[in-house]
């Protein structure tokens, strides 16, 4: 059987006048399976039996189940998912004032080892199909407990880029009117700096977010807690985000999570200052770092003060500076922990 959500609108219809079947009936079945959370087609009452029928002989709808489901005091929900073939992705939604985000996973576990991540110690698994990403946004849109669903970040287990062709099919369906209608300033693609995915991400014409994991400004120690860095070192990595920029005019984020005695202190943020110098419009996401057992790094947070020192640095010497805001920690909400809890192989 097929999963029936890798089919466009314009595909969905050519298939059921080849059944001779009227093709407006393909918006019908799309607003039931996006607007209204339908996971069977038996229950799309304004559609022809026969209709049903043959479309429950050869598609499916939903193609992952609930393992496990943690929400946090601060109304954030993890959702721990298994895929057809048994491997374990997860999911989170984060409401906040007046948005609620869906951090979604691109891949079942990650090849690209940075330490300060949970989802790459069990190894890659493999890439998620479009339908797997979107099985993921259907499950936040009908089953968060706070608000509806406004913004998607892939952010979640794995590296978008390097699931590139499934990931931008996935993100034109969530943009998509006839689907979820999420604007696509709204969706934001996370990558630890595949710099020749970046360069096709700005040929495709979209208005997304572009996040990058950066976490040191230097050589040395970006390569040794981030190994992709030895393939495409910072200056390769801040030209392509220059050109990124200059050719989107958009704004790049740089996400830097700080870690005590690594890359918190004031030299730390300096190199960082003077690193993204050249850049016209890009700006810093700070993240206090996260504990990850088993990490080849100890990942612990500096006190606030060393923070705040580190903020203030940033904001004198011009760079747009932000801190995000720990949410889930009583649910260990970070990248990769819940999967990791559960994975038996």
């Amino acid at each position: 059987m097929r999963d029936i959500k890798e089919l466009s609108l314009k595909e969905l219809e050519v298939k059921l006048l080849s059944w001779g079947k009227p093709g407006y009936h393909a918006r019908q079945v799309l607003s039931w399976i996006y607007g209204k959370g339908a996971y069977e087609f038996a229950k799309m009452s304004d559609l022809p039996v026969t209709l049903r029928d043959l479309l429950t002989d050869e598609f499916y709808i939903l193609g992952l189940r609930l393992e496990d489901l943690q929400r946090s005091s601060d109304g954030t929900d993890k959702f721990l998912f298994e895929l057809k073939d048994g491997n374990l992705i997860e999911a989170v939604g984060i409401p906040a004032a007046r948005r609620v985000t869906g951090c979604i996973s691109s891949q079942a576990g990650c090849k690209f080892a940075c330490s300060f991540c949970a989802s790459g110690l069990k190894g890659f698994k493999r890439n998620l199909t479009c339908g797997e990403m979107l099985d993921e946004v259907l499950y936040l849109k009908h089953n968060l407990e706070k608000g509806q669903l406004t913004h998607i970040v892939f952010m979640g287990t794995g590296e978008p880029l390097d699931n590139y062709d499934n990931l931008l099919k996935a993100v034109r369906v969530i943009n998509s009117p006839e689907a979820f209608n999420i604007g696509s300033r709204k969706i934001t693609i996370s990558t630890c700096g595949i710099v020749p995915g970046i360069r096709r991400l700005q040929g495709e014409s979209l208005q997304v977010e572009l996040s990058i994991s950066l976490h040191a400004a230097d050589d040395s120690l970006r390569s040794r807690i981030m190994p992709i860095n030895r393939k495409y070192p910072l200056s390769d990595l801040i030209r392509c985000c220059r050109e990124y920029s200059e050719k989107t005019n958009r704004q790049v984020t740089f996400e830097y999570i700080l870690v005590k005695g690594l890359n918190s202190d004031l030299a730390s943020a300096k190199k960082l200052s003077g690193l993204l110098s050249s850049l016209r419009l890009a700006k810093v996401n700070l993240i206090p770092a996260n504990p990850v057992n088993g990490s080849t790094e100890k990942m612990l947070p500096p006190s606030e003060q060393e923070v705040s020192a580190f903020k203030e640095y940033l904001f004198k010497t011009g760079v747009n500076v932000t801190l995000r805001k720990e949410r889930g920690q009583d649910i260990q909400a970070a990248c990769g922990q819940l999967r990791l809890k559960h994975e038996k192989n």
